[in-house]
Formats: C-alpha cells, structure tokens, sequence
C-alpha cells in the first residue's frame, strides 16, 4: 500500500507536469521533509502513529519513502496548482485535506497504520488541516512558517506526553502520569 502511494504520487506529478517547476517550491518541500523527519527523531520509540510494512520490510523504511518522495511531491502537486479565488483556495484544501484523511481511512481499514499514545484519525485530520496552511506559508513566509511551527511542534509534544526528555534509547518503558 505504501508503495502503492509512492508510486501513485510520482505518476501523478509526471503526468499532471508539476515537476517543470520544482525549483521553485524547493525549499517547502523541505520544510515538509524535515517536519517529517523532526517527527520520527523527537518520537523515536514513542510514536503517535506508525505505518505497518507491505512490501517495505518496516516502518522506518516506509518513513523514508514517504519523506523522500510522496511528502515532496505532495508539496508539489499542492502549491503548483494553487489557485487565486477565494472559492477555490477553500475547495483547494478541503480536496487536498480530503486525500490525506481519505488514504488514512484506507489505511485503517487495510491495517497500514496504527495509532499509540492517544493519537487518532481525528488528530490526523486535524493536524491535516494545520499542514496544508503551513505548507503554503511556508511558500509565500518562511520565517513565519518556521516560527509558528515551533509552538504547534510544543504543543503536540506536551499533548501527547512525548518524552523528549528520556533517552530514545529508554522510552520503551515509559509510562505517562
């Protein structure tokens, strides 16, 4: 399933033509890769959400997959066709926002992925809906993005009781209060 998705997102770029302009959305393409990887370090053995493996052997490799190619390329197919009306800025999100909680759905549905520590398709979807405005002030504000994106970060972090505190290493065992 998630080699299913990578693929679908590179024929989706390839055929929609997005990749002409890479360079130009570059920078928040790692912004989203980044974000993704900060998720994977600061929750080491405490993850929220994990994806369970199909053709890929575990979940770090599908995490790699999905930073690498589809979270880039979902950047991609989302700001390169941005459009400029009020109307369809809203639909934009509500149809991109929709894909991403929809493949979750399936995901579920198919055992691809699980939630620990509280995390569920709700917060998914929420979380959805900070991303996809992030990615876009990321594009036109960077300094902004990177500044909201720390209290957003705090705030999951202090939620969900992430223990960024203990060492990778020994979070196996932690228990929250």
């Amino acid at each position: 399933m998630h080699v299913l998705i990578t693929v679908m997102t590179i024929l989706a770029i390839l055929i929609r033509g997005d990749y002409r302009n890479w360079k130009e959305y570059h920078t928040t393409m790692l912004y989203i890769a980044v974000g993704n990887l900060m998720y994977n370090f600061l929750c080491a053995n405490y993850l929220l959400w994990k994806f369970n493996p199909d053709i890929l052997s575990n979940h770090t490799l599908s995490e790699v997959v999905y930073t690498l190619i589809v979270f880039p390329g979902t950047v991609l197919m989302f700001l390169s066709k941005y459009p400029n009306t009020p109307k369809r800025i809203f639909y934009h999100y509500v149809t991109w926002i929709g894909v991403y909680v929809g493949f979750e759905i399936v995901f579920l549905m198919v055992d691809k992925i699980f939630y620990q520590h509280n995390w569920h398709l709700g917060w998914s979807a929420l979380f959805d809906c900070v991303m996809f405005p992030m990615l876009r002030l990321h594009y036109k504000n960077p300094i902004l993005a990177y500044v909201l994106s720390i209290p957003i970060a705090l705030f999951l972090i202090w939620y969900f009781d992430v223990p960024v505190h203990i060492p990778m290493e020994n979070r196996l065992d932690y228990t929250p209060n």
